[in-house]
């Protein structure tokens, strides 16, 4: 099938470094052309890249080659920023809006709220080399961290929830599935409405078990690998 080979053609210039990552593709017209193919069967070619996360697309912008992903590890207790400067990686994170508000029915029912509790809601969007990967919505108990928007939201929850509020994160409870990316989401992160996404949910306990906060990444799905080691303890040797 063409457009197969056509995906392999593309492959194969990236894996011999021809394509840089960020690098934008010339035009689909361009593209096309140089194929000596149809539009409609360069689209089925651009989308099984875009699906194995080799390009992405920006809006009204065009294709461009994805860099490598971040490595992202549920069991290291690190931050976006941390993270990312390990990996040698540029992060930014930049807030868009943080306020007092009523729980929607999602934050009342993983935070374990009562009807028509109070929450400080916190949406911001994380870059990667100054693109934008991921939208990022943080649902704080207010009890927990009263006067939360004083401070500057764009650096660390974590830093300042430990360094102001002395609370610390003892557990984590992670849901991960996969999505698109619509509406809001898809401005903010510069991407066509349906582009493919990795969600992860999160759930932070303090010491005593207390939930602190429930946050939902919405992340582009090419920009992102989870992995992670697990030691197994005492395991039952004939169980393996």
């Amino acid at each position: 099938m063409q457009y197969v080979k056509i995906k392999d053609a593309i492959v194969e210039q990236i894996e011999t470094g021809m394509l840089s990552p960020r690098q934008k593709l010339p035009a689909e017209r361009k593209l096309a052309e140089s194929f000596d193919t149809t539009r409609v069967t360069l689209r089925e070619a651009l989308s099984l890249l875009e699906a194995d996360g080799r390009i992405y697309r920006e809006d009204r912008r065009g294709w461009f080659i994805s860099p490598t992903p971040l490595c992202y590890d549920p069991s290291l207790p690190l931050n976006f920023a941390t993270m990312a400067t390990t990996q040698n990686r540029k992060p930014q994170t930049q807030l868009l809006a943080a306020k007092n508000t009523i729980a929607n029915k999602q934050a009342t029912q993983q935070l374990q709220l009562p009807p028509f509790s109070d929450v400080i809601r916190i949406d911001r969007v994380r870059y990667l080399e100054e693109r934008p990967v991921a939208y990022v919505t943080h649902y704080v108990r207010p009890t927990v961290c009263p006067n939360l928007l004083d401070f500057d939201l764009n650096g660390s929850l974590t830093d300042i929830y430990r360094d102001h509020f002395g609370v610390q994160y003892q557990k984590v409870h992670y849901r991960m599935s996969t999505s698109s990316i619509l509406g809001e989401t898809a401005q903010a992160l510069r991407a066509t409405s349906g582009t493919p996404a990795m969600m992860i949910e999160r759930i932070t306990y303090d010491d005593n078990n207390e939930r602190i906060d429930y946050s939902v990444e919405c992340w582009r799905h090419d920009a992102i690998r989870v992995e992670s080691m697990v030691e197994l303890r005492n395991a039952d040797p004939a169980s393996r």
